[in-house]
């Protein structure tokens, strides 16, 4: 077995086992894109472990994000064709692959690091534009899919579960020191950041979540239309993604919007109803 193809049964088996609330790599997509989509998935974790894990200060996460892009960049020149980076050159060159969206992955992990409030949901959304949006245009490139308006549904599901991600986190973030909800929305339903760090679920909480909700809520309804007009395997693992960031939602609402004390989570149970509605369509 070569070096590339060892790198990619690595990337399948690290998609396989890190925890995620959503199916990475399922049995839905077609045997020969797994890999791909699992090397991309590699780069993608990397970083955002680079950003997020572990002690070091802020410039050093940077330096190592900087140093990670400088790889990136050789890889794309061609001049780190070993390991790992030789397994995504090889899926850039079969798919023709569009460097841009690894780029703007790399500029949102930095920004990460750096930032830690956002003004308003057009600051946050663009964020997601570079934080999320990027990997489903990445797997319709994989799946040589070109219709326009499948990239704009695709940003919008791709929008909404960043958002699920940083609903059901709100707790943990905080304690990294970070809020993601907009601050123009926070002062318009009177929470201030003392209710975050006292964990107090008040009233006025709940009616934050439930506006962030509703927004997140809708705009699943807009990406579905992307379900409609993808290709047989493919459409399924998106049926499963939408309806798991759907069921958090739907877990938070059921928690009375209590995300400050308990993080909601998808269950063995949930996993087998996901399948099943994958199935059914």
């Amino acid at each position: 077995m070569s070096e590339i193809e060892n790198a990619y049964n690595d990337a399948l088996k690290l998609a396989s086992e890190h925890y995620e609330n959503f199916p990475v790599v399922s049995g839905f997509l077609p045997k020969r894109l797994r890999k791909h989509i699992a090397v991309v998935y590699q780069f993608s974790r990397t970083a955002d472990d680079l950003a997020d894990e572990g002690n070091d200060s802020p410039d050093v996460k940077l330096q190592k994000l900087d140093a990670y892009e400088n790889e990136l960049t050789l890889c794309l020149k061609g001049e780190l064709q070993h390991g790992f980076w030789g397994a995504l050159r090889n899926t850039f060159d079969l798919f023709g692959l569009k460097q841009e969206y690894f780029y703007d992955l790399l500029s949102a992990f930095k920004q990460d690091v750096i930032k830690n409030r956002y003004e308003n949901f057009e600051v946050l959304s663009d964020y997601c534009r570079r934080s999320a949006n990027p990997v489903g245009r990445i797997m319709l490139q994989l799946f040589e899919i070109k219709n326009p308006e499948c990239y704009k549904y695709s940003d919008y599901v791709c929008t909404a579960l960043q958002l699920v991600n940083m609903y059901q986190d709100i707790a943990v973030d905080y304690e990294k020191g970070r809020i993601y909800i907009p601050q123009d929305e926070m002062k318009r339903f009177g929470i201030s950041e003392s209710l975050f760090a006292q964990k107090e679920v008040s009233d006025s909480f709940r009616d934050l979540m439930k506006f962030q909700l509703q927004r997140n809520l809708k705009l699943f309804m807009q990406g579905s239309f992307l379900i409609e007009i993808l290709p047989y395997k493919f459409k399924y693992q998106i049926s499963l993604i939408i309806y798991g960031g759907k069921k958090i939602l739907y877990k938070i609402i059921n928690m009375n919007y209590d995300t400050l004390n308990k993080r909601p989570h998808l269950t063995k149970i949930d996993y087998i109803i996901l399948v099943f509605k994958g199935l059914m369509g």
